[in-house]
């Protein structure tokens, strides 16, 4: 049998309600990094929480390699 004799049902998910389970809950945000610093070193957890205290004071979800490495900057390091 050939998928082109298969009918898939389309899904439409713009506009969906979030509370419909179509997304995720409310108040829940995406994030580039997860917010659980557990299994990290020290050094990592700092610099997890100071890429998450900036993305929160600017207002991003992701950042740039370029942000990123101001962020590590601004923890002192250099090449």
């Amino acid at each position: 049998m050939s998928t082109d004799s298969v009918n898939y049902p389309f899904v439409q998910r713009r506009g969906m309600n979030p509370n419909s389970g179509g997304g995720p809950p409310p108040g829940v945000e995406r994030r580039q990094f997860s917010n659980c610093y557990d299994g990290l070193s020290p050094d990592a957890q700092q610099l997890a929480e100071a890429i998450d205290q900036y993305k929160f004071q600017n207002r991003r979800r992701f950042i740039t390699y370029e942000e990123m490495l101001s962020v590590i900057k601004s923890l002192g390091y250099h090449k």
